[in-house]
Order: C-alpha cells, then structure tokens, then sequence
C-alpha cells in the first residue's frame, strides 16, 4: 500500500515517528562516509573550538529543518517523482545531520534547544509549498538550498583554518546543497517571486542568529 493511501491516523504516526527519529534518536541516512573520519583532530584555542560548536550547532538546526521541510513536501506532492526526490534529498539531509551531531559531540558542545521549533514550523512550510503545487514546492527548495550555500560559505570564512574537520564536512554539505537546489530546478522547480525570496532571508536569519546562542 502506498503512503498516499494510508488512513490519516497512520499517516500522522508515520510523520512524528520520522520527527522523533530527527529529534532524539538516529535518522537513517544515505550511508555515506563522514568527510572527517581521516583527518586528523587538531588543537583549537578556546574561543576556536566555542566558534566552531556555535556555527556547527547552527547547521545542524539548519539540517533539522531541512529534513521535516523535505518530509513536509513529500507528504503533500502531486508527482511520485517529486515524492521520491523529496525522500532521496531527506535521507541525504540526514547524512549532514548525523556528521554534525558527530562533530559538536566531538567539540563537547550541544544542539540547539529550538529544534523542536525549527522542525515545526519547517514541517508546516514544506506540507503547504508542496500543496501549492510540484513546480512552487520544488522552487521553495531552489531557493532555500541558495540560502543554505550562503550560510556555508559564510561559516566557512568564519571558522577556523585550523578546524580541518568541521570544514571538511562543511564543504562536503555545499557542495550536496549545491546539487540538490539544480537537482530541483532541473526537475521543472520555478524560480520564486521576488517578494517570497525577500521574505524568506530574515526568517532564515531568525533561526541561524537564535540556533548560534541557543
């Protein structure tokens, strides 16, 4: 039986088992290695080591979001093979996320406590652009992974050369992100209107400015 097919209360136990898995325990993932697993741990001052947990933390939260943004989209989309695409992207999202979960433990640093927040309201937003329709929803991903390449490359000229593995994985996620966004303009995605691109940046700004200290 197909996920569209199923009755709404599974459908609803489906999606909360897939929020807790993101939020507690271990999403499953594309199974790709992490790009740190040989490089070697090097010393960080103390002030590099908290700017690294800070800015780790906040692409973590941005990887929460991602995947309940994706699973939002996936529940909603009209095209199996946008459903597919929206799963596929999630599971690689999720490889992101186990690798920065991984490297603040390694910081001894913690998550954002906004997760749950994050996750929410990401979730609400993917379930109503998929509904919108395939072209919008894969368009909202086009912009929102433009965003994320941003941010990336924002972090990375603000860490520390000598965290060799935190900017590994880093590089690892934009160059994923930068797939995933042509991944959707190739897959028919239109280019957002001016306004909902506007609109999008401070939003995105409330969540890395409140995950980087909470």
């Amino acid at each position: 039986m197909s996920f569209r097919n199923l009755l709404l209360a599974d459908k609803i136990i489906i999606e909360l088992d897939k929020a807790l898995t993101t939020l507690a325990g271990t999403p499953p993932s594309s199974g790709r290695d992490n790009p740190a697993r040989d490089i070697e741990e090097t010393t960080l001052t103390d002030n590099e080591r908290r700017q690294s947990v800070a800015l780790m933390r906040v692409n973590h939260a941005g990887e929460v979001s991602a995947q309940a943004l994706y699973q939002g989209q996936a529940l909603t989309a009209e095209l199996t093979n946008v459903r597919e695409s929206m799963r596929q992207a999630a599971a690689e999202e999720n490889d992101h996320l186990l690798w920065c979960e991984k490297r603040i433990d390694e910081l001894e640093g913690r998550t954002s406590l906004l997760n749950p927040l994050w996750y929410v309201g990401s979730f609400v937003i993917g379930a109503v652009a998929g509904k919108i329709g395939d072209k919008w929803s894969l368009g909202f991903v086009a912009e929102t992974e433009k965003q994320v390449i941003e941010h990336l490359d924002e972090h990375l000229h603000k860490m520390s050369d000598a965290d060799l593995r935190s900017r590994s994985i880093l590089a690892q996620m934009r160059e994923d992100e930068s797939h995933h966004q042509q991944t959707a303009l190739a897959a028919g995605g239109a280019q957002l209107p001016w306004l909902v691109q506007k609109i999008m940046q401070p939003m995105s700004k409330v969540m890395t400015r409140s995950s980087y200290w909470l």
